[in-house]
């Protein structure tokens, strides 16, 4: 389940940036509303790319867990 979930996210964080170029490409990114969509379609794909970065963490730190360390008991003489 965890990969499916992973290449969703990056999907939906990759289509907003290619929305982005194609604002580049029309040319309209110095308009007023071409600033903004950029800007809303930036936010989204972080968004989408913070998710990634989560899930990837948590899937490499069950990888590279270390075992449990047991406390060092007190000699008592």
């Amino acid at each position: 389940m965890l990969p499916v979930m992973l290449l969703i996210s990056i999907l939906l964080g990759l289509i907003p940036l290619a929305g982005i170029g194609w604002i580049i490409v029309t040319g309209t990114l110095t308009t007023v509303d071409g600033l903004f969509e950029s800007l809303i379609m930036l936010s989204i794909s972080g968004i989408f790319f913070l998710n990634v970065f989560w899930e990837l963490r948590e899937l490499l730190g069950k990888s590279k867990a270390e075992p449990a360390k047991r406390p060092p008991s007190s000699v008592e003489s």
